[in-house]
């Protein structure tokens, strides 16, 4: 039998099914990668900046678009408005809220303080320029605000359903900017707050999956092709030594040395010859 299984046919066999097997399931796993990474959230382009008042206005929800778009805000800051924002990232955020002229204000994050007496929090004079990253209003946790007692002038949450309570008086815009960069700078710049770019929610590509399992399937159908190949060469090779005949069978072989030889056959007559006997002339 390992004469047949190690034959130079039978070895290309399995030379041929370890490949499909190997190739089969490296094909299937890139498919079922393809397929997970699909249901990650993917990166989207990243448009120029635009004003802010084109994308996010007073009293409307803000576009899902519109989050994570660099923006620009052109305004005074209200330094009488200002807030801290607990509870972010060992710091707090400054929120100020700057007016855009028209009548309507829009929040801004100008960086993070490790603590509310930072020279960072001074509100700069005069008119300035804001660039940066637009972002939706983040919900109110009304049950952490319930359980902690925040000092004066600090807040949990960047929610414009809160600052439209604590603003008053004023046309506030939905969602806030995280500054990324700011004209004139300030004297005292706070420390800058990751502004996370727009991305778009992942879709499954259910596919995929189905493309990885055909692969691994193809994968077990080359195994059973390689065992019926297989097996079909181990049993010819056993019925090989039975199928053949014995010695002298075959219609070229010669006489069986082992067999008696018979008697010489006699020497033909002359009638049998059938020759005419030789004529004598007649005496005289």
């Amino acid at each position: 039998m390992l004469r047949i299984l190690f034959s130079p046919r039978v070895v290309v066999l399995h030379l041929l099914a370890v490949g499909a097997l190997v190739v089969c399931g490296l094909l299937g796993r890139w498919q079922l990668g393809v397929f997970e990474d699909s249901g990650r959230p993917q990166s989207t382009r990243d448009p120029a900046p635009v004003a802010v008042g084109t994308l996010t206005e007073a009293g409307r929800h803000l576009a899902a678009d519109a989050i994570g778009r660099r923006v620009t805000a052109e305004g005074t800051f209200d330094a009488s408005r200002q807030l801290l924002v607990a509870q972010r990232d060992e710091g707090l955020w400054v929120l100020t809220p700057l007016d855009l002229g028209d009548g309507t204000v829009i929040p801004v994050v100008r960086g993070r303080v490790p603590a509310a007496g930072d020279p960072a929090t001074a509100v700069p004079p005069g008119k300035v320029t804001v660039t940066g990253r637009l972002q939706a209003s983040e919900p109110t946790d009304s049950v952490q605000r319930r359980t902690r007692q925040l000092p004066q002038g600090q807040v949990l949450t960047v929610s414009s359903a809160e600052l439209v309570n604590l603003w008053r008086g004023v046309k506030l815009r939905d969602g806030f900017v995280i500054a990324t960069a700011q004209s004139p700078a300030p004297p005292v710049a706070a420390e800058p707050v990751h502004a996370p770019a727009p991305t778009q929610e992942g879709v499954l590509t259910w596919r995929n999956l189905a493309y990885a399992a055909q692969w691994w399937i193809f994968g077990l159908f080359a195994v059973f092709m390689w065992w019926h190949f297989v097996r079909d060469a181990l049993r010819g090779g056993r019925a090989a030594p039975e199928g053949g005949t014995g010695p002298g069978s075959g219609p070229d072989s010669g006489p069986d040395p082992g067999a008696e030889p018979g008697p010489d056959p006699e020497p033909a007559s002359a009638a049998d010859s059938g020759s005419a006997p030789e004529s004598r002339p007649a005496a005289v």
